[in-house]
């Protein structure tokens, strides 16, 4: 899906000797989520990546279902989280189905002790609030509020937070996160009509070799266990690497709305795209500009998708008593629209101020006892008031 980069030092030519000073050789490494098939890059390691010195007995951390079917609007106040101290420990995941998990955290410690790596899925975390780095084998991306972090399976990182203040939106996804084919030449590249480019694509900087003898613990998911595997040498000894699978960021600050005459359905706002589900961002915009417009959306039918939002920030004219980090679920099988009286109050408004992800998944999404816990149940009766 991305673009291709380069870093640190590199052989002049794939699969040959690359010797370090003292005449022995850099370990190669090839690293894709799609086997031989896909984007790759190639990592070149100070020693191999497979000395393992230790496993531990692994554990389970499959989501707890409350419900796997339902057809009632509902709504969740992402806030209500608590706060965790531990990363990893802070994942809550709130609403599932088996091409993606929706997951909120509110960690306060950076990780420090250990390293991830899920090798289920790609990650999507958008950073609500807070800021730090994230640290990886490709190097490090600075991230702040409204970040999108996407990390592709199987990718070792740790993140360091700059305060204890943190709340992010998670997305894994067992498929890779791309752009939008709409989006994509048939050469790769993003076309002119695309809300976003590469210029907008942040790749990570600063690559620091770490060549350490030790007892580095990866926590790693897969099949929905953890695993805390050991190993011998510290896993950012990559001296230098080349190729197109990498995590990147992307601030939602700079998607570039599509506007129109009249109202613009949710297409418009595409960000990314997986197996069976799609991520839209809505930001700062001005409204349709048809002298006899209607702002508001319309009401609308989801027959074939779940439409979930997380709101992000700003005044939306659609809803009421929307929340900081507020998530609403509309499934599919009912319509869903603006609340009452938002559709005269939005004519004659020139634009929004919102800030917002939706995760649009074409199978119905589970809700999990952590959902339950934060659930905001007068939600459904929502039209009637």
């Amino acid at each position: 899906m991305s673009h291709y980069i380069q870093s640190g030092q590199l052989p002049h030519k794939r699969h040959t000797q690359f010797r370090k000073p003292d005449g022995s050789l850099y370990a190669e490494q090839l690293f894709s989520t799609e086997g031989f098939s896909s984007d790759y890059s190639l990592l070149y390691h100070c020693h191999p990546p497979t000395v393992i010195i230790h496993t531990e007995e692994p554990y389970d951390v499959k989501p707890r279902i409350a419900e796997e079917k339902m057809l009632k609007h509902r709504s969740f106040e992402g806030f209500n989280v608590k706060p965790e101290a531990d990363f990893l420990q802070s994942k809550k995941p709130v609403l599932v189905n088996n091409d993606c998990h929706i997951v909120l955290a509110a960690p306060q410690e950076s990780m420090k002790d250990y390293f991830y790596k899920n090798a289920d899925a790609d990650e999507m975390i958008f950073v609500h609030t807070g800021s730090g780095k994230l640290l990886t084998q490709y190097g490090e991306l600075v991230f702040g509020y409204g970040d999108y972090l996407v990390i592709p399976r199987g990718t070792i990182y740790q993140i360091h937070f700059d305060s204890t203040d943190n709340r992010l939106f998670i997305v894994e996804s067992f498929s890779p996160i791309r752009y939008p084919k709409k989006y994509v030449s048939k050469w790769g590249q993003l076309m002119e009509h695309s809300p976003y480019c590469e210029r907008d694509i942040r790749t990570p900087k600063n690559i620091s070799t770490t060549d350490e003898p030790g007892d580095f613990v990866i926590h790693t998911k897969k099949s929905g266990r953890m695993y805390h595997i050991h190993y011998g040498f510290h896993p950012f000894d990559v001296i230098g690497w080349d190729g197109c699978c990498y995590p990147f960021a992307f601030s939602i600050h700079d998607f570039e709305p599509i506007t129109g005459r009249v109202h613009q359905p949710p297409p418009v706002h595409q960000t990314f795209e997986a197996n069976n589900f799609v991520v839209c961002s809505f930001v700062p915009r001005l409204f349709d500009y048809h002298p006899q417009s209607i702002p508001a959306p319309y009401n609308h039918s989801n027959i074939d998708s779940d439409e979930l939002i997380y709101y992000v920030d700003g005044d939306f004219m659609s809803r009421k008593n929307v929340t900081r980090g507020m998530i609403t679920l509309h499934p599919g099988g009912i319509p869903h629209g603006p609340h009452p009286g938002a559709v005269e109050k939005s004519i004659g408004a020139k634009e929004t101020k919102e800030l917002a992800v939706m995760v649009d998944t074409f199978h119905p999404l589970q809700l999990t006892i952590d959902a339950l816990e934060i659930e905001n149940p007068h939600y459904i009766m929502s039209w009637s008031e």
